[in-house]
C-alpha cells in the first residue's frame, strides 16, 4: 500500500473504532501509530509516541487545561453559579419567557468563569429547572433553553474547545478566548431573543415572572462581581498583553480559591472533590489532545491533508461555496457522533483545506465551535440533553430535541452572520496588544 493508501485506510479505521464504542483518544493514538508504523517502522512510530506524549503533557500552554478546570470547580463552590442566575433574573424574569432567558443568562455567566457545555448545562440546569417547573413553563422551553444555553460554555472564554482547536493548529489561545467573547454575546443574545419570541407567540410556554423594582436591579449587580473579577483577570490580563494564556488561567484560578475562601465555602471534602474533578477531566483530555496529534501527523504524513486541500482548493466552486459545505458536514457529523470527536478527526484533514482558501484560523475556529455547540443538542447524539435527561428523568429524550430545534436554528443565524461580519469575531485578537 502506498503511504495515501494508509492514511485514506487509517481514517476509515478511526470512524470504525469509535462506532464500536472505543475511547476517541485512544482510537485516535492507536489508528496514529500503527499508521506510522507502516509508512516508516514500529520504532520510527513508538518514538512519536513518546515524544508526542511528553511534549504535550509537559508543554508550559497545556497547563491552561488543569489551570481553567479547577477555577471552574471553585467558582461552582463559591456559588457563582446561582448568583449569576439570580441576578439575571431580577432583570428580565418579568418579560415573557423571563425565567428561560435568565437560564441563558446564568450560562453564559458561569461560562465566562467554566470551560465545559456538558458542566454548564447541568450546574444551571440542577436549579433552573425546578424554578420553570415551578412556574408551569412547557418542558421543551424550559429544557431546550439549559441546553442550549449550556452550549455557551465552550465559546465564552475560558473555552476548553478553542485550548484543544489551538493546541492541534498551534494557534494562539489567547487570540481564540478573545476571538469568542463577542460571538458568545452576539449568540445567548439570539437565544434570548429566541426565547421571547416562543413565549410571545405562545404565552404558556414561558409566563412571565414576578416583578422587581429598580433597586433590586441595580442591587443584583452586586450578585454578579465574582464572576466579572475573574472575567477581567483572564480575559483582561490576555487582551492587555500582561499575561499570557498560562498566566491567565493560573490568576483566574488563584482568584477563584480566594472567592471562595473568604465566601468560608471551602473545606477538606470540597477541596478533595475539586482537585480529583480536576485530575479526572485533565487525564481525559491529555488522552484525547496525544491521540488527535499523532492522527494528524500520520494525515499529513501519509499525505492525506494535502491532497484533499489541493483537491478542494481545485474545485470549479468558490471559496464561500467550499466553506459553506464543510459547514453543512459538521452539521451532518454533529448528528452523528460526539461533537469534540468529529472536530478531532476531521480538522488535521480540513484545516489545510481552509488555510488554502486563505481563510482566517481564528475566525474558522470560532466558526468551528459554534458547529461544535450545534451538535450538542441535535439528536441522535447530543450530550447536552443526554445530561439533562438525568435531571429530568420524567421527561421524554425526544420532548428535549424538540427544545432545543429552535436554538440551532438560532446558531445557523449566528453562524451566518459572522461569515458575512468576520470582523465580530477578529477585532479583539487584530487589537490585542502582543
Amino acid at each position: 500500500m502506498s503511504s495515501l493508501e494508509i492514511g485514506i485506510a487509517g481514517g476509515i479505521t478511526l470512524f470504525i473504532l469509535i462506532a464500536l464504542g472505543l475511547p476517541i483518544g485512544v482510537s485516535m493514538g492507536a489508528v496514529g501509530v500503527v499508521g506510522l508504523a507502516l509508512i516508516t517502522n514500529i520504532d520510527a512510530a513508538l518514538s512519536r509516541l513518546a515524544q508526542t506524549a511528553y511534549s504535550m503533557t509537559a508543554n508550559y500552554i497545556t497547563a491552561v487545561i488543569p489551570l481553567f478546570v479547577i477555577m471552574g470547580e471553585f467558582a461552582y463552590a463559591s456559588g457563582l453559579t446561582r448568583e449569576a442566575y439570580s441576578a439575571t433574573y431580577k432583570w428580565l424574569g418579568r418579560l415573557p419567557g423571563g425565567l428561560a432567558m435568565a437560564t441563558i443568562g446564568g450560562c453564559a455567566g458561569f461560562a465566562a468563569v467554566c470551560g465545559s457545555s456538558e458542566a454548564t448545562a447541568l450546574t444551571i440546569g440542577s436549579f433552573a429547572l425546578p424554578e420553570m417547573k415551578k412556574h408551569r413553563y412547557d418542558p421543551r422551553l424550559a429544557l431546550g433553553s439549559i441546553a442550549a444555553g449550556g452550549t455557551l460554555g465552550i465559546l465564552i472564554p475560558p473555552s476548553m474547545a478553542f485550548v484543544l482547536y489551538g493546541l492541534i493548529t498551534e494557534q494562539s489561545i489567547g487570540k481564540l478566548f478573545l476571538a469568542g467573547v463577542f460571538p458568545g454575546i452576539l449568540l445567548a443574545s439570539l437565544f434570548m431573543i429566541t426565547v421571547y419570541i416562543l413565549a410571545k407567540t405562545n404565552p404558556s410556554y414561558g409566563p412571565p415572572g414576578g416583578k422587581t423594582t429598580l433597586k433590586e436591579k441595580l442591587i443584583a449587580f452586586k450578585e454578579i462581581w465574582g464572576v466579572l473579577i475573574l472575567f477581567v483577570v483572564v480575559m483582561g490580563g490576555i487582551y492587555g498583553g500582561i499575561l499570557t494564556p498560562t498566566e491567565a488561567a493560573a490568576a483566574g484560578a488563584f482568584s477563584a480559591f480566594l472567592i471562595a475562601f473568604f465566601r468560608k465555602k471551602i473545606n477538606k471534602n470540597s477541596l478533595i472533590t475539586s482537585f480529583m474533578n480536576t485530575l479526572r477531566v485533565t487525564g481525559f483530555v491529555f488522552v484525547i489532545i496525544i491521540g488527535a496529534v499523532l492522527f494528524g501527523y500520520l494525515m499529513a504524513v501519509s499525505g492525506v491533508s494535502m491532497a484533499l486541500a489541493n483537491f478542494v482548493s481545485g474545485l470549479p466552486v468558490s471559496r464561500l461555496g467550499i466553506l459553506v459545505a464543510i459547514l453543512f458536514l459538521y452539521l451532518i457529523l454533529g448528528c452523528l457522533m460526539d461533537a469534540f470527536a468529529m472536530v478531532l478527526i476531521t480538522l488535521p484533514i480540513l484545516y489545510p483545506v481552509i488555510i488554502n482558501l486563505g481563510y482566517d484560523p481564528i475566525w474558522f475556529g470560532v466558526l468551528i465551535v459554534i458547529m461544535m455547540e450545534m451538535g450538542m443538542i441535535t439528536p441522535p447524539i447530543g450530550m447536552n440533553v443526554f445530561v439533562l435527561k438525568g435531571i429530568s428523568r420524567d421527561i421524554p429524550m425526544s420532548i428535549i430535541f424538540q427544545g432545543a430545534l429552535p436554538f440551532v436554528i438560532s446558531m445557523a443565524v449566528c453562524v451566518s452572520i459572522l461569515i458575512a461580519f468576520p470582523d465580530i469575531a477578529l477585532f479583539l485578537p487584530n487589537a490585542m496588544k502582543r
